[in-house]
């Protein structure tokens, strides 16, 4: 997101990037940061990756920022200096940032280009082997992500496994479904899974009344001695109708080694899982070894339907609630790249062809 900071001084603008909830999990390896630390950490990587001398806004742990500012991944503001936003865009638009910027200050003689800002990017960082590990077969009822906190890790080691649970909306609805775990090597701590000692393995601590299948297992064994693809299940959960936001412990145990090999440790983490949606979750766009989305997604069962239901269906249920509509305006927004109050045929042409193909 990048917030775009008035403020009438010879300088003229100042620009800011907010880092806010990770939007994309697992693109370029990157996966959701568990505290403020690794927030700083992603921020870091950023400036590396992006080469951009733009300063940073970290947002805290609670999203605050980017509940204030409506919750949109890639939304621009124009504020002066006491806070009060001249121009909002739900979808960041760098030719009408522009124009509104021209609109206030001039044209600017001459304007700067992106070759004149001498930025050197850098690619993500380098891991072992990846796509040596199969990916699971994921159900077709749509599962949503849902929250998980670190609870505890033995000797006080880092978290070096990122957890990612999603559930299917039976579960959330009926208390009866799976849920999906998937154990991702945090490529910012540079680490890999050693295939040379056991498997991954896990053990889920249940309250009274609910139950997994199967609620212990292991991660099958893996002939290339390292690599950084996920570990990831499926788990039969049943938990009685009655109890809303089930909560409940998952335990792993794995041994992780540096890219570098200068250590190789045995690691025990646990993880505390909250059967309820979770909006900062951020969505994949798609996975490795999964097939690859269409212009229009696929229903089994009523046929095909557009983008823009998918964006306004976000927690993936095939049908849109009344929060859902609250997010109406943010696409309404992104659409409206003139900023006219109006999307016009060749506004909607435009955001069509940038929807995954």
């Amino acid at each position: 997101m990048e917030t775009v900071h008035h403020d009438y001084t010879p300088k003229g603008v100042q620009f800011f990037y907010i880092y806010k909830a990770l939007a994309h999990p697992e693109h370029n390896g990157y996966v959701t940061p568990l505290n403020l630390e690794e927030r700083l950490m992603h921020v870091r990587e950023a400036e590396r990756t992006l080469g951009s001398k733009i300063p940073w806004i970290c947002d805290s742990m609670e999203n605050t920022l980017k509940h204030n500012l409506g919750n949109a991944p890639n939304s621009e503001f124009l504020m002066d200096p006491d806070g009060v936003i001249l121009k909002r865009r739900a979808w960041s638009d760098p030719d009408t940032l522009r124009n509104d910027l021209a609109e206030i200050f001039g044209p600017a003689n001459p304007p700067t280009l992106v070759s004149d800002l001498n930025m050197t990017t850098e690619p993500p960082p380098r891991t072992v082997a990846k796509g040596i590990v199969p990916r699971i077969e994921r159900p077709f009822d749509p599962m949503q992500p849902v929250k998980v906190t670190a609870k505890a890790n033995a000797g006080n080691q880092q978290f070096y496994v990122k957890l990612r649970a999603e559930a299917t909306q039976d579960l959330l609805r009926r208390g009866t479904g799976q849920v999906f775990f998937g154990f991702f090597m945090d490529p910012l701590h540079h680490v890999h899974w050693n295939n040379l000692t056991e498997p991954l393995r896990y053990q889920l601590t249940l309250p009274q009344g609910v139950q997994a299948t199967p609620s212990a297992g292991s991660a099958p064994s893996v002939e290339h001695p390292a690599d950084a693809d996920p570990r990831e299940f499926l788990i039969e959960i049943i938990s009685p109708s009655d109890r809303r936001q089930t909560t409940f412990d998952i335990t792993i145990d794995y041994f992780a080694c540096d890219d570098q090999n200068t250590f190789c440790v045995p690691v025990r983490q646990t993880f505390e899982v909250t059967l309820e949606a979770d909006r900062d979750a951020g969505r994949i766009m798609q996975r490795s070894g999964a097939s690859q989305g269409t212009r229009f997604s696929r229903d089994r069962n009523q046929g095909f339907y557009p983008p823009w239901f998918g964006q306004l269906d976000i927690n993936q249920d095939r049908s849109i609630d009344f929060e859902e509509l609250e997010q109406v305006p943010s696409i309404l927004g992104a659409l409206d790249t003139n900023q006219d109050g109006v999307v016009s045929r060749q506004e909607f042409r435009r955001w069509m062809m940038t929807q995954p193909d």
